[in-house]
């Protein structure tokens, strides 16, 4: 494991990542994890599917700066500077750059969603190692918001609520959400939604009492109408993750090999 690895020069205290690989192998297919933590709190060693470096591929769990240290592109922006940070150092460390996926739950999730369809989006690339790309190859989105606007209309009855001020998604933008629209569309990974897309799973508890689970059926109907490959999967009765449907992980599993492994490329 390389703890700590800073993936922006003199930067932030949170521009950090750690970097796990399986005993042997070169040529790795990389996991860019992205913890959740409502955009305010979580960490980098947070718990991460670490079954998979049994499987042969590498782990890369990121940090990023919070609401409370920058506003939003801050974290998307992040999360590209690390990608590229990995790309930059692929040799190093024995990663395939034409192998990586991003997952990530809730806040993480929808940060994954972002580098997804940004691949080309050149506003949120910032920094060093602007001649690697940040691109990834494929997209795991468990239970990440969309639209912030939405999430109210669609919440659980005693589901959390967004649109107040002081809600995780109005901190991330600087304002209350439904007051800055823009700014809103500017977070929303369905605004950069296009044919160039990875793949995509998605899976969503439709019992979600913080992120409702009409967020995805956003992403999912917009990634589908661009002629994107996705995979949605609503699990029945679930909340904000913890899921004990075995289909997640199973599904799980399937999509990162058959999108990552060398066989099915």
């Amino acid at each position: 494991m390389r703890r700590d690895r800073p993936y922006v020069s003199d930067g932030h205290a949170r521009q950090k990542l750690d970097l796990y690989l399986p005993p042997e192998g070169r040529n790795l297919p990389l996991i860019v994890w992205i913890h959740g933590g409502a955009f305010k709190i979580g960490d980098k060693g947070d718990p991460l599917p670490l079954e998979y470096l049994a499987q042969g591929y590498a782990l890369a769990s990121i940090n990023y700066r919070l609401s409370q240290h920058a506003l939003f592109p801050a974290q998307i922006e992040d999360c590209k500077a690390a990608v590229r940070w990995l790309r930059a150092h692929a040799q190093e460390f024995g990663l395939d750059t034409q192998r990586f996926a991003a997952w990530g739950p809730s806040a993480g999730g929808h940060l994954a969603a972002m580098l997804g369809v940004t691949g080309d989006v050149d506003e949120f690339e910032t920094g060093e190692n602007l001649d690697a790309s940040s691109r990834v190859q494929a997209v795991v989105d468990y239970y990440g918001p969309t639209d912030f606007l939405q999430m109210d209309a669609h919440r659980t009855p005693d589901g959390m609520l967004h649109d107040p001020a002081d809600s995780p998604e109005s901190l991330l933008i600087g304002g209350p959400i439904q007051e800055n629209p823009d700014k809103v569309a500017r977070a929303n990974p369905v605004t950069y939604v296009s044919a160039d897309a990875p793949p995509f799973l998605i899976v969503h508890g439709d019992a979600d009492p913080l992120v409702p689970h009409h967020q995805s059926v956003l992403l999912d109907a917009a990634l589908r109408a661009a002629g994107v490959p996705v995979t949605f999967y609503t699990v029945a009765g679930g909340g904000h993750g913890h899921f004990s449907d075995p289909a997640a992980p199973r599904l799980t599993q399937e999509f990162l090999a058959r999108h990552l492994q060398p066989e099915a490329r």
